[in-house]
């Protein structure tokens, strides 16, 4: 299938491909695959992504059966396993001659000429640019196909790395949107109290209307606190340590006003986390049962059932199951004085730990909250009978 490309021009017209920037990657990447299978005289060309010990194809030109885009097979049965040990390419000339007859990726692929090179993204393995044939090579592969196929697989690392930091860039941004939206629409409400009360203070010299003032200035402090939370702090974590969490929860309940509204703890877990966050965590979960609850409501903690982490649940009115796809969206609140974000702090500093967080109802019919995917610390009486 050779075209009799030399190794110049395959390089120039690798470098009008790859210089192209307006064209995304997933249509350069046929173009570069039709170029490698071309000038090295195989019959595949391929891009895997390597997870969890298993390579799936991303892409792929040529007619093998098994080296299609989609199809994937445990790592161990692939030649890519030897790849990703490697700084340079791994070439195959003749690979019966050369020892891989009772291989795994032999028996699997039937691959008798292999070329390819590691692909790296922000310094881990993604996976491999590959070069293949079921028929022996007459030569070795020569230093510059090496170095063609190396510098196919840099460009397609950087390339991903690109795509990555631009959706990221781009998920800032739509967040930075959300929050305008909630800043705007949020403060403007406290601002127009201020404004119309404080005409009225001025006008009848009723002190009652400065108290509003304060009210509205104190939720608008709210609000920032939150948002200063969300884009400094949400998403990271000090230092780890033991938390008792029942220490913890009842620590948290302190801070929290609801004179006759009561906290069962049911829990005597001990995980690693930040304190300071996870301290957030249930005083916003805490107020949330408080203020949709009613003022007698009451908070229990417990442990899951199955092990993996902990509840959070109330006696309250609950939330609505047509509603509970939403809590977790910067705004959403029920409370015409709340800002809407403390349930998504609540999110973000639980994925900051590794863990989940999903809404229930609780037996009383009121919101349950499960923490999943905790590892608890044992204690020395864990597992010891009386």
């Amino acid at each position: 299938m050779s075209e009799g490309i030399s190794e110049g021009d395959a390089l120039r017209r690798m470098y009008r491909v790859t210089a192209d920037q307006e064209r995304p990657l997933e249509e350069k990447l046929p173009e570069l695959l039709d170029l490698g299978r071309a000038y090295l005289d195989v019959e595949a060309g391929f891009l895997t992504e390597i997870d969890d010990g298993r390579q799936v194809i991303v892409d792929a030109r040529g007619d093998h059966e098994l080296l299609q885009a989609g199809r994937s097979c445990p790592l161990s049965k692939a030649y890519c396993k030897r790849t990703v040990d490697l700084d340079g390419a791994l070439t195959v000339q003749h690979a019966r001659v050369e020892g891989w007859e009772d291989d795994a990726a032999y028996e699997e692929f039937g691959l008798e000429a292999y070329i390819g090179a590691k692909v790296v993204v922000n310094r881990e393995v993604y996976g491999t640019f590959c070069f293949a044939d079921t028929e022996a090579r007459d030569r070795p592969f020569s230093e510059g196909e090496e170095t063609f196929v190396e510098l196919l697989a840099q460009w397609v690392g950087y390339e991903l790395f690109r795509k990555q930091a631009t959706e990221r860039m781009q998920r800032q941004r739509d967040q930075l949107e959300e929050f305008t939206r909630v800043v705007s629409h949020d403060i403007r409400n406290p601002l127009g109290i201020v404004d119309g009360y404080l005409d009225m203070a001025e006008r009848t010299g009723d002190p009652e209307h400065f108290q509003r003032c304060r009210d509205a200035v104190d939720r608008m402090e709210s609000l920032l606190a939150d948002l200063l939370f969300l884009t400094r702090e949400g998403q990271t974590l000090g230092g780890r340590e033991e938390v008792d969490l029942a220490a913890l929860a009842r620590e948290s309940w302190s801070f929290v006003s609801g004179e006759a509204a009561g906290l069962a703890v049911d829990t005597d877990r001990v995980v690693m986390g930040d304190w300071s966050r996870l301290q957030q965590v249930f005083e916003n979960l805490f107020r949330n049962s408080v203020e949709h609850g009613g003022d007698d409501v009451t908070v229990r903690v417990g442990d899951l059932a199955d092990g993996s982490g902990i509840y959070v649940e109330d006696d309250g009115a609950g939330i609505p199951e047509e509603e509970r796809d939403e809590v977790f969206v910067d705004g959403y609140t029920t409370d015409v004085s709340g800002t809407g974000l403390g349930l998504t702090i609540i999110q973000q500093v639980v994925s900051a730990h590794g863990w989940e967080i999903a809404l229930t109802e609780s037996d009383a019919g009121g919101a349950r909250f499960e923490i999943s995917g905790m590892e608890f610390v044992e204690s020395e009486t864990d597992g010891d009978g009386e």
